[in-house]
């Protein structure tokens, strides 16, 4: 499961001691509700659903999924389900295609996903193996599902945006430039995109 309302204000305080322009931002906006999913497939297969959608539409396409196909739409029948069943639900080829090559990985025992790497590169590698889950969706998964302390998603750019007015720095840094930032922020990094989120919307930051 993901951080726990715990362990992230504890990362938050270590980030706030570190840096003094978190604990600004910590004063202002306060502590984040954690985000926690349930780990395993399903998890993975609501991610690709819910890529490049609305949250209604893709809550929409779920529930008329799980109508379908049973609850948490199982591998073995998400790898047999027809293509006119599953557009009939509102996935799209493409998403059907993202769909079927990750029930087969399961299937095939070439993904264990509640044996993924310890190391955090090594989990990422073997999620993005899967098609339509990229980089941000293995960092996600890792972050929300299984609670990694130090997943950090630098190419999200509402983190970037925040992170940019969390240190005051004249416009919005790169990717490239997030991930340095963050370098002396191990191991808390995944509560300072939790918390890089959280203030996101609020113009005080």
């Amino acid at each position: 499961m993901g951080l726990s309302q715990e362990k992230l204000n504890s990362g938050i305080d270590a980030l706030a001691a570190i840096d003094s322009n978190f604990a600004r931002a910590l004063g202002h906006a306060g502590y984040p509700e954690p985000r926690i999913r349930e780990p395993g497939y399903t998890t993975l297969l609501r991610t690709i659903v819910g890529q490049q959608v609305s949250v209604a539409a893709a809550t929409s396409i779920w529930n008329k999924l799980e109508a379908a196909f049973g609850d948490g739409c199982p591998a073995k029948v998400m790898a047999a389900a027809e293509f006119d069943a599953l557009r009939a639900c509102g996935l799209s080829a493409q998403k059907q295609g993202y769909a079927k090559s990750l029930a087969q990985l399961i299937l095939d025992g070439e993904l264990d996903v509640s044996a993924l790497p310890a190391d955090d590169e090594e989990a990422i590698a073997l999620l993005t193996k899967v098609k339509g889950i990229g980089r941000w969706s293995a960092e996600i998964y890792l972050l929300f599902a299984e609670g990694r302390p130090d997943i950090w998603p630098a190419g999200d750019l509402a983190v970037q945006e925040a992170v940019g007015r969390i240190l005051k720095l004249d416009a919005r840094p790169s990717e490239k430039q997030v991930r340095v930032l963050a370098e002396h922020w191990r191991p808390h990094r995944g509560a300072a995109a939790i918390f890089s989120w959280h203030c996101y919307n609020m113009a005080v930051i």
